[in-house]
């Protein structure tokens, strides 16, 4: 009697786990909730906010707010008509910037330049109303521009550094709500052809959707902690992560769910055999996208050093949902979710043809023909990477020209004696005039003025012969800095100058440590040491040929003028350690049949065939969520999310089915060199299990 209580009673305590977890979670969702709509308000888009504490360029901008005026609001107010400015025209433009001066507290009356060729002119104007406070900056911008308006062919554009701030300002602040909605429907699409079921779609994508919310809060938790930069491109690529990533795992444990429904008569059960099945993959599948995205933080840019732990915390947030939540309210709804396909207990799945079975059949003929045609094709593909184009100009950056870059286009063609970018140079006060004199006599400077300065630092706005952000001001910026020893050369050509270095940088220094520490975890996953290397030489090959399609789309295709910086490090981080997931997955299964007896030939068409279409319907969903970047105003997160998604979809169906398959095949035990695997003999099979087989 006392034992059939007992027994009770346990079975009560486990029915009662989902429910204690669910409330768990509600419990978290109220203390973070209010706390994960607080991120946008401490985003730093600047350009200076990318770069390393160290470069000139971001010693330059602090030093400037804190010089008199330093806090003004600068544009430019910039007036346009084809054949000529008429006097109705000018006498527009006076009222106009009259009507701005009365209603604005000006640092200066503004004075109107004309071009020579009689078609343009502009006025500067200044305010330090706004002071440094951005929403106030965008109000001032927004009430000069409602002002300055043209009409019957006078066309007016408000540009300046406070209306360049503006503009990009408004294209960050608007990524977070279309960048959500398009990825929650692009990824209820695909969830919605996989099961084809009206209502499991919906677990995983609210699942997702709460990870989310967590990961947004845990972010601005890490911000006020430990001052990490979070940025509009870390947040909208976290988002991503956090959908694509969690999408993945949920596919890989609902798929296992489902199998064990047929051999456990409770749910509970057969859930708790399904993680303890599939969890050490996915577990180990987020430590490295994780360990992957940390290594981030040896980078000197701001920018990545802050997505290391904010896309890290995005992966982490995806695990501990998608292995908590998940799985407490799949048990909760029952068999009843999966309808109309419900896995009945003691039923067996419909056999069909494997399209992976016979992928893998097709690499079994001719393993080493296979796997020379795959190196081909990738070291071909990656060719491309030599087309890209340089450096993007920060003008270049947006997908849709804003109304501040067409102020500074007009101004360079109007005004192509002068540039409509000055450097900038700050000088120890006490040396203005002897700095002033050598910035004159370096070659490529056209003229030099003296500007604002304190007790310590003086401004020298410089102008170069050359026209902005070309090789020609870049070459006049290193000599300025080379020639002007104890002074600070800054800017936006010499901020783009410095990101591009301190990006080259990091690359040369994150990579190597990213390969380390993935090598360090497969070998310790794997005990191996031939199969981690084959899976990274994989993706390193991945990255290297979804970088040279990219090379040769970017230009020619989209019409980019050139690529991010970033790019190559960011998206080889993504890809090493997004790749590797899908390698963990595959290997793993085949270490399993070989753990069994199975010869490895044998068993690596064993995993292809189980892990396939899982792991296929989790790429596409993962290339289809970083494709949605491509939607987005901005050329970076185009440029990542075009080369990430390309990349996942070379590693599903190309490295992973071809690649790495025929590689194992080829390698025999060697693959599992030097750990114990390895020294075991081939079983001896039967010729006719030696024949290829058409269907697995």
């Amino acid at each position: 009697m006392a034992a059939n209580t007992q027994k009770t009673e346990g079975r009560a305590r486990k029915r009662a786990i989902p429910w204690v977890m669910l409330g768990l979670w509600v419990a978290v969702l109220a203390l973070v909730g209010p706390f994960a709509g607080k991120t946008s308000d401490v985003q730093q888009d600047r350009a200076v906010d990318y770069l390393p504490v160290s470069a000139d360029s971001t010693q330059v901008a602090k030093i400037q707010d804190q010089l008199p005026g330093g806090e003004a609001t600068e544009l430019v107010l910039v007036y346009h008509r084809d054949g000529g400015l008429t006097a109705a025209d000018k006498a527009t433009a006076q009222s106009q910037v009259e009507e701005i001066a009365a209603a604005h507290k000006l640092t200066h009356t503004p004075e109107p330049v004309t071009a020579k060729s009689g078609d343009t002119l502009f006025y500067p104007v200044a305010s330090n109303e706004p002071g440094t406070d951005e929403k106030l900056r965008d109000a001032f911008v927004a009430s000069v521009r409602e002002v300055a308006d043209g009409s019957g062919g006078l066309s007016v554009d408000v540009g300046g550094s406070g209306a360049y701030a503006a503009d990009a300002s408004e294209v960050f602040n608007s990524l977070d709500g279309p960048l959500l909605y398009t990825t929650v429907a692009v990824v209820a699409i695909l969830l919605i052809l996989i099961y084809r079921s009206p209502f499991l779609w919906l677990v995983p994508l609210i699942v997702a959707g709460v990870a989310d919310a967590l990961s947004l809060a845990v972010t601005y938790g890490l911000h006020n902690a430990f001052d990490i930069t979070v940025s509009g491109q870390s947040t909208g690529i976290m988002t991503v992560l956090v959908f694509g990533a969690g999408t993945d795992y949920a596919l890989l444990l609902i798929a296992r769910y489902r199998e064990e429904l047929r051999v456990k008569e409770r749910p509970l059960d057969a859930m708790a055999s399904a993680l303890r099945g599939c969890g050490p993959a996915i577990l180990a599948s987020s430590g490295t996208v994780a360990v992957g995205m940390l290594c981030l933080l040896a980078a000197d840019l701001n920018s990545s050093r802050g997505m290391g732990p904010t896309a890290a915390v995005g992966v982490l947030c995806a695990l501990v949902a998608m292995t908590t939540l998940l799985p407490a309210l799949l048990v909760l709804f029952g068999r009843r979710v999966f309808w109309p396909l419900i896995p009945a207990f003691g039923s067996q799945p419909k056999q069909r043809r494997s399209l992976f079975g016979a992928m893998g059949t097709s690499v079994r003929r001719r393993p080493l023909a296979v796997l020379a045609t795959s190196a081909l094709v990738l070291g071909a593909l990656a060719l491309g990477a030599f087309n890209l184009s340089g450096s993007v100009k920060q003008e270049d950056s947006f997908t849709k020209t804003p109304e501040a870059v067409r102020a500074m286009t007009t101004l360079a063609d109007a005004f192509p004696e002068r540039s409509s970018q000055p450097i900038t140079v700050l000088a120890p006060t006490g040396e203005a005039a002897q700095v002033l004199a050598e910035a004159k006599g370096v070659e490529g400077v056209a003229a030099v003025e003296q500007g604002r300065s304190n007790a310590e630092w003086t401004e020298l706005a410089v102008t170069a012969v050359a026209p902005p952000q070309s090789a020609g001001e870049t070459a006049t910026i290193e000599e300025l800095r080379s020639t002007l020893d104890s002074s600070l050369v800054g800017g936006v050509s010499a901020q783009q100058l410095d990101l591009t270095e301190t990006s080259a940088r990091d690359t040369g220094v994150v990579v190597p440590i990213v390969l380390i520490s993935v090598l360090l975890i497969l070998i310790v996953l794997l005990r191996s040491l031939v199969a981690p290397l084959l899976l990274i030489a994989a993706v390193v090959a991945v990255w290297g040929a979804a970088l040279g399609i990219g090379g040769l789309v970017f230009e020619p295709v989209f019409g980019f003028e050139g690529s991010d910086p970033g790019l190559a490090l960011l998206s080889f981080v993504f890809l090493v350690a997004l790749g590797v997931d899908y390698g963990i997955f595959l290997m793993h299964r085949m270490r399993e049949e070989v753990l069994k007896g199975q010869d490895t030939q044998t068993a690596a068409l064993t995993a292809l065939r189980t892990t396939g279409a899982v792991i296929a319907s989790a790429g596409l969903v993962l290339a289809a969520t970083f494709g949605v970047l491509m939607n987005m105003p901005l050329v970076q997160l185009v440029e990542m999310g075009f080369v990430i998604a390309v990349g996942v979809l070379l590693d599903t169906f190309l490295v992973r089915t071809y690649l790495v398959t025929s590689a194992s095949m080829a390698l025999g035990r060697k693959v599992w060199w030097p750990g114990p695997l390895s020294k075991r003999p081939e079983p001896a099979l039967p010729e006719r299990e030696r024949e290829p087989v058409g269907s697995l």
